[in-house]
This record gives structure tokens, sequence and C-alpha cells, in this order.
């Protein structure tokens, strides 16, 4: 009855529809698309990242509209403005008490989940370090023991124990001069104290590094400006501060739901540095742009209030075996020494006319010390010869532009500075009197860290990123690069570096989307 009331059209349009059907049912053209529609779509490209935690939106505040005294029928205000710069009815708002005082873990948390098990692990590696510590101790009175018992000078050179060179200063070497090293064998068997040539431990094969997608994580949501390795060989854990103010926490042997990575947001401005305590491993200080120095302390499961200035902190260093004193730029090129001890400033220089971007310390001479700058040079200081208001340089690299980095190598022989001009340059000799300038691209748009050019674990490489997401490798021998680390997971330019302290070959480089990359030897 349905058909006999449409149209001849109406009727011709479903025959139409209906023979369409069947021949696409027979071309199995609706399977085809379904597939084809499957394999356009974006596959979304799984990567360990942090989990922030929901924030309670606020309460609606209800609108108020403004209204002057003369349309609500009253007398307007004619005393006008007092002689102060602002009317005394003006207030600025202040900092709340929480941020410039002790920051607790809990206020400063920003993970998702519990950061129970991120405490827990930094305490076991600190009271490991400490065990080992007393143990290294002990080996030392041994070998003086045994000096004590054959006063020949042939017996105390076979038993002699030495610190390692580079940056692993807490490796002991025991240079065995003769098979016959008693105390040298004793040692290795008793005590768990690395007897090892520091050339082979530092030899690096280039090819062997590889970025594996295991290790790439986004540890932090802001521009990374620092990472950092704990300088710990059992655990491989790295720590990235951002331009938002957080610090991320990856342990990379983590095997719990979250990844490895804790966030915390104890800064308001940009971190500018990061340094592991060697006496404490359970205890990190930090800086940032916003003036402020925190201590964080694991087993207070707090972020202590250090420093505060109005001048914004771009640098901060120690010198090796002195973790008492803090040494950093603020301003447009102050530098400020603070006694932790004392709670207060030992000297105070104007160094630079520009602000100080790096701080760094020769690990052969901790007293001298390299400074680079945005006016453009990096300066040689010896500590022993500050004493005067207006402090003179040992030695001044001048670059076209800013210089964002001056590191000393492993050795302390040489000098290694990145400048916007282009170049990276290597001092070297008896007073770093030789200088050679390397061609290499330093321009980053505002949106990435600077480059800034590490040493690795000797004398013979220096590692920089470069715009086409790579990793450049200079030969310090051959003045030039030699290699480029690249991988298919490195997905961003890597911008800040940093080499780990003790597992040669792992070095970690961060990314203006926060993402870490941490490379590997094969």
């Amino acid at each position: 009855m349905a058909n006999e009331k449409l149209t001849e059209y109406e009727r011709r349009r479903l025959e139409n529809i209906r023979r369409n059907d069947e021949m696409m049912a027979a071309l199995k053209i609706h399977a085809k698309a379904s597939l084809l529609s499957a394999a356009t779509k974006r596959r979304r490209v799984e990567c360990k990242s942090y989990k922030s935690t929901e924030k309670k939106s606020k309460p609606e505040t209800p609108i108020v509209i403004r209204r002057s005294l003369r349309t609500r029928g009253l007398k307007p205000d004619s005393g006008g403005l007092t002689d102060d710069k602002f009317p005394k009815s003006v207030s600025f708002p202040k900092q709340s008490p929480t941020v410039m005082g002790p920051l607790a873990f809990e206020d400063a948390y920003d993970g998702w989940g519990s950061d129970r098990q991120f405490v827990d692990t930094i305490l076991d590696i600190a009271k490991k370090s400490d065990l080992g510590k007393s143990v290294k101790v002990k080996s030392d009175s041994i070998c003086k023991d045994e000096e004590s018992r054959d006063a020949s000078p042939v017996s105390k050179e076979l038993r002699r124990c030495t610190r390692s060179p580079g940056r692993a200063s807490s490796v002991v070497k025991c240079e065995d001069l003769d098979s016959s090293c008693d105390s040298a064998k004793n040692e290795r068997v008793v005590f768990p104290i690395k007897c090892e040539n520091s050339e082979s431990r530092n030899a690096l094969d280039l090819e062997s590094l590889t970025l594996e997608p295991k290790n790439v994580a986004r540890v932090v949501p802001g521009r990374i400006f620092v990472v950092k390795f704990l300088p710990c060989a059992d655990v491989n854990m790295v720590a990235a501060g951002d331009k938002l103010g957080n610090i991320g926490f990856w342990n990379l042997d983590s095997k719990d739901e979250e990844d490895g990575i804790y966030l915390y947001h104890p800064h308001s401005a940009p971190v500018s540095s990061i340094l592991f305590q060697r006496s404490s491993l359970s205890k990190v200080i930090t800086s940032c742009y916003g003036g402020f120095i925190r201590l964080m302390d694991a087993e207070k499961s707090v972020f202590d209030l250090v420093y505060s200035s109005s001048y914004a902190v771009y640098s901060l260093s120690q010198r090796p075996e002195d973790e008492q004193s803090l040494y950093f730029g603020e301003g447009a090129g102050g530098f400020n020494v603070w006694d932790l001890r004392a709670g207060k400033s030992s000297f105070q220089w104007d160094l630079h006319e520009g602000r100080i971007n790096s701080v760094d310390f020769n690990p052969q001479k901790p007293y001298i010390m390299a400074t680079s700058s945005s006016d453009g040079t990096a300066c040689l200081w010896d500590l022993r010869r500050m004493g005067a208001k207006e402090p003179r340089t040992l030695n001044t690299l001048t670059h076209g532009k800013a210089v964002h980095s001056a590191y000393f190598s492993p050795s302390g022989l040489s000098l290694a500075t990145t400048s916007f001009d282009n170049h990276v340059g290597i001092l070297g000799g008896s007073n770093f009197e030789d200088i050679s300038m390397i061609d290499h691209n330093n321009h980053t748009s505002r949106w990435i860290s600077t480059f800034r050019g590490i040493w690795g674990w000797d004398d013979s490489y220096i590692f920089i990123g470069n715009v086409g997401r790579g990793v450049d490798v200079i030969s310090t021998a051959e003045k030039r690069t030699v290699k480029t680390l690249q991988s298919p997971n490195e997905s961003a330019i890597s911008c800040r570096f940093h080499s780990h302290p003790l597992n040669v070959g792992m070095l970690a480089g961060s990314t203006a989307g926060g993402q870490v990359y941490v490379w590997s030897p094969n």
C-alpha cells in the first residue's frame, strides 16, 4: 500500500539506491573504505611521560561592575595623590609565607599518585653512599698501616693509593707498580674499591652509543634549562629543571606504573641550576631566575629556602670537595659567595657587565674558576687573589657575541666555551694561553634553550647539540666535528646536556618540549 502512494520519481530513486548498494557490496567497497580509514589515522606514539594531578576548579566569583562615585551620586574624592610615588591606598601583593619559607613535598609535588617510591629510592641511595664512604676511609687507613710497617721508599710506592683524576673523584685507584702489591690485592677482595686504569675506564667507542625507545621520556612540561645525572653508579636517575619552575626526577631503572617520573614545583621561575650534594645524595640544591635558592632534603621531605634575592640567579656551582659554600651569578654581572653554615654572603663582586651564564671550577686546581657571560667574554679567576674590590682575571677570552658556557675538561687542562657567535672555543696550555676556535652553528630560536658544549668522560670529545636533531661530537685533537649522533627516536632538538659522572657512555640531552634523551653504549 505504501508503494502505491509513491510517485514514479520516488520509485525510480529507491530502485537506483538498491542497485548501487548491490554493486558496492559485490565490489566490497565498504570493507575497503573502513580499512583505508583505519590506516590513515595517525597512530599515537607511546612515550614515558609525567602524569600531573588534576587541579580542583576554583568556584566562580561574581562579576562586580565598577561604578564611579559620580554615577552613584556620591561626592568625588578631591584629596588627590600623596607625595609618595604611589597613593597609600595601593598595596602590592606579597608572596605567601609558604613560598618564601620551607616548602613541604606534599605542597610541591605535582605528579600523579604518591612520591613515596622516589623518596625511598633517594634515601636508600644516600644510605648506601654513606656506607661506601666509610668503607673507603677504612681501606685508606689500611694502606697507611701497610706503609708504616715497611718504611722503605719502594714499598711505599708499591702501596700508594691515590684518587683517580677526572670527574669521578670518589673512585679510588691503586697504582700497581709491581705485581707483588699484596695490599692492593687484598683491597680488591675485601673492600669494594674500583682499582682500574683511568685511561681504559674513560675509553669510549662513539659507534656504540645508541638511543633506545625506553630511554626517551617527557620529564617536565616546559622547556628544559638544566639536566643532571645523579652521581651514583648503581641507579640511573636524571633530574631536569624547566622554564615553569618544575623539577622532574626520572628513575630509568624504575619498574613501577608511573614510569619512574616524579614532578615537583618548588620554584615559580625558570630553574637555572641543579646540584646534587656528594656528601649526602638525599640533598639537592636548586636555583631559579626568581632569585631563590632551595635545598631539597629527602629526609625531611621539604624544599628549604637557602637564599632569596630581588635579582635573578642565572648560574650556580660549588667547588670540588667543598659543599659549604655556593658560588652563583645574579643580576647583571654580579657574583656572590654564600656561606651555608653562617647563612650569609662571604664575598660579592661585579665580575661582568652582563649576566653570568655559567660558573665552573678546575677539578685539579679548585681555586681556579671559569665564568661565561652575556657580555661576550669568558674569564678565568684565581680565588686566592680575589680579595680586592676589583679582582683581576687570569685570562679573558673574547667572543663576538654572548658566551653561554665555559667548562673545564675532566683533567682540568682545557676549557671549552660556547658562544652565540657560532664558535666553540678551546683553551689549553700551562696558563690557558693556547686558543682554538671551532666553527659550529650555535643559533637557536627564542623558543629553544641555547646550546652549551660539554665534555665527555675525558679530554678527547666535546658534545653539543645541533639544529638537525642530532648531537655533534667535536674532537679536541682534530679541532672539528668528527661525528653526529642521530636516532629516529630523537624527535626534537637537544640543547642542554650532561654526561654521567660515573657511567661512561651515558649522555643525557634535553629539549624545549620537556623531553629527555639518554644515550648509552650498545
